[in-house]
C-alpha cells in the first residue's frame, strides 16, 4: 500500500541495524519459512519500507514482520494502521465480518455461485466499500472455495494459526482449482480492483494445504501444487491489474517457485508470461524480454502453439519499448504464425481469453510503444470489434487502448468516442489499469477541449475523477 505523499519510516531502519538491505531481507524471507508464510522480500521492497512508501504492509508481510519482533506493534515498525491507510472501506468492512466458517449455500453445477456480485449496485462511487463487501462474502461464502476454508478451519483466521488437515484429498485439491476458475470469471467481469483482497485468502488456505504435505497419491500431488502456483498467479494478477506491482512480483515468483518445486514446465511458463507482462508494466523492458524468452523456453517442452504465440507477444512488447522495431516486427511475426496454426487440446486453461481479440490488442501496444498510433489504432479497433461483450473488463480495455492511440494519432472526435464507450462500461468494471489509460486520454484531448464531443468526454471523465 502505497502514499503519494511518503514519510521516511526511522523505526523500521532502525530496526534494521547494520545489516544491508539485502541481509535484511533474506532474514525476512528466511522468518516467513519459519511460519509458513510466502513472501518474496528483496532489498528493493526494505529501501521502499524504510522510504515510508509503504505505509502499512500486507497481510503476509505483516505476520512476518511481528514474527520476527515479538511483543511490538505495527506502530513500533514506524507503519501506520491498516484503517488509516485503506479508509472507510476497511473500518466497514471489519464491521461486517462474517461468521468464522460461513455455511456455503447449496448450488446446483454449472450455475454460477456468483449471483450476488452482479447484482451488487456499482454504479455510484459511495457504493465501493459496499461492493468490496459484497464481493469479498461471495467469494468466501459461496462453492467449494468455502470447502476449501472450512477444511482449514479457515475464515478470518490468519494463515499461520490454521490447523493443517490430516489429509489432502481430492475434494481439497478440486477447491483450490475451482478457486482459480472463480477468480478469472470475476476478474473477466469486474476487473481486479474490488477482488484482490477477497482472493488472499483462498490463496493462503491453498498454500496451507500443500505444506501440510499429507498427500499421498503423486496425481493429487500434482495437482495441488499446480492448482496452488495457478492461484498465485490469478492473486497476483489481480495486484498487477490493481496496479500494486510490488505485490504483484511476489505472487508471480512464489508461483515460480512452486512450479520449479513440482517440476511443472506449464505452470513455469505461465509464471514467466506474467512475469514479462508484469515488467513491461514497471518499465522494466529488458527484463520483460528476458522473461518471455524464459517462458518460451518453457513452453518449448509442452504442445501449445497458442502459449508460443503470447509469450513472442510478451517478447515484442518487450522490444517495442526497447525501441528495437526489427526485433518487435520478428517476435510478432512468430506470434502470428503461433497463433495462426490453431488451437488444441493442449492450451492451458487459463488461456481462454487469449483469442484474436487480445492477439490484436498485444499488436496495438506494440505499435503503440513504437510510436505508430495510427496502425496502434487499426489493430486495438479490430480488439474492440472481436471482443466478445462478457469479457467486460478486456473490451474496457481495449477501448481505453483505442481512445489513446485515436488521440495520439490526430482524431480527437473519434478518441473521444471511445473513451465515452468506455466510462459506459465502468460502473460495473474496476481496474486501475484503464482508469490510467483513460487518464492518459484526457490528457492528450486536453487541447481540442473546445470540440464538442471532446468537451463532453472531458467532463465526463472530471466527475468520474472528482467521485474516485
Amino acid at each position: 500500500m502505497t502514499s503519494s505523499r511518503a514519510v521516511p519510516n526511522p523505526a523500521f531502519r532502525r530496526l534494521r541495524g547494520q545489516r544491508s538491505p539485502g541481509e535484511f531481507a533474506a532474514a525476512v524471507r528466511r522468518a516467513a519459512r519459519e511460519i509458513g508464510e510466502h513472501v518474496a522480500c528483496d532489498a528493493r521492497y526494505i529501501g521502499r519500507v524504510e522510504a515510508g512508501e509503504i505505509r502499512c504492509p500486507n497481510y503476509a508481510y505483516e505476520r512476518v514482520f511481528l514474527h520476527m519482533f515479538p511483543g511490538l506493534t505495527l506502530r513500533d515498525l514506524g507503519f501506520s494502521a491498516r484503517e488509516d491507510v485503506r479508509g472507510r472501506a476497511a473500518r466497514v468492512t471489519a464491521q461486517r465480518r462474517p461468521p468464522a466458517v460461513p455455511s456455503p449455500t447449496p448450488t446446483p453445477r454449472p450455475a454460477p455461485a456468483w449471483t450476488p456480485v452482479s447484482t451488487a449496485p456499482t454504479n455510484h462511487p459511495s457504493d465501493t466499500s459496499e461492493e468490496s463487501d459484497v464481493l469479498r462474502r461471495a467469494f468466501m461464502t459461496t462453492g467449494p472455495a468455502t470447502v476449501m476454508a472450512a477444511s482449514l478451519g479457515l475464515g478470518e483466521a490468519p494463515a499461520a494459526s490454521v490447523p493443517a488437515p490430516r489429509r489432502v484429498g481430492e475434494a481439497e485439491v478440486h477447491a483450490v482449482e475451482e478457486a482459480v476458475r472463480r477468480i478469472r470469471l470475476l476478474d473477466d467481469r469486474h476487473g481486479a480492483d474490488g477482488l484482490y483482497r477477497s482472493a488472499a485468502q483462498p490463496l493462503r488456505a491453498a498454500y496451507t494445504l500443500l505444506d501440510a504435505g499429507t498427500t499421498t497419491r503423486r496425481a493429487t500431488a500434482h495437482r495441488l501444487y499446480a492448482g496452488a502456483g495457478e492461484l498465485s498467479i490469478s492473486v497476483g494478477w489481480l495486484a498487477h491489474d490493481s496496479g500494486r506491482f510490488d505485490e504483484a512480483r511476489s505472487h508471480y515468483a512464489e508461483a515460480l517457485a512452486t512450479a520449479r518445486i513440482a517440476g511443472d514446465h506449464a505452470l513455469e511458463a505461465h509464471a514467466f508470461c506474467n512475469t514479462s507482462f508484469l515488467a513491461r508494466d514497471a518499465g522494466q523492458y529488458r527484463e520483460a524480454v528476458r522473461a518471455a524468452q524464459a517462458g518460451r523456453r518453457a513452453a518449448a517442452r509442452l504442445s501449445s502453439r497458442r502459449l508460443l504465440s503470447l509469450l513472442a507477444l510478451r517478447e515484442a512488447g518487450g522490444r517495442a519499448w526497447l525501441g528495437d522495431r526489427t526485433g518487435c516486427e520478428q517476435a510478432l511475426s512468430q506470434a502470428h504464425g503461433y497463433f495462426e496454426r490453431g488451437p488444441s487440446d493442449s492450451d492451458p486453461e487459463w488461456m481462454s481469453f487469449f483469442g484474436e481479440p487480445e492477439l490484436e490488442a498485444q499488436e496495438a501496444l506494440c505499435h503503440a510503444a513504437l510510436g505508430d498510433w495510427a496502425r496502434a489504432a487499426r489493430h486495438a479497433y479490430r480488439a474492440t470489434v472481436l471482443q466478445q461483450p462478457h469479457f467486460a473488463r478486456n473490451l474496457a480495455l481495449y477501448r481505453a487502448e483505442l481512445a489513446t492511440d485515436l488521440a495520439r494519432a490526430g482524431a480527437p472526435d473519434e478518441a473521444a468516442a471511445a473513451g465515452h464507450q468506455v466510462l459506459d462500461l465502468l460502473d460495473d468494471v474496476q481496474s486501475s489499469r484503464i482508469l490510467t489509460k483513460l487518464a492518459a486520454t484526457a490528457r492528450v484531448l486536453l487541447p481540442h477541449r473546445r470540440l464538442p464531443e471532446v468537451g463532453a468526454f472531458l467532463e465526463r471523465h472530471a466527475t468520474l475523477k472528482a467521485r474516485a
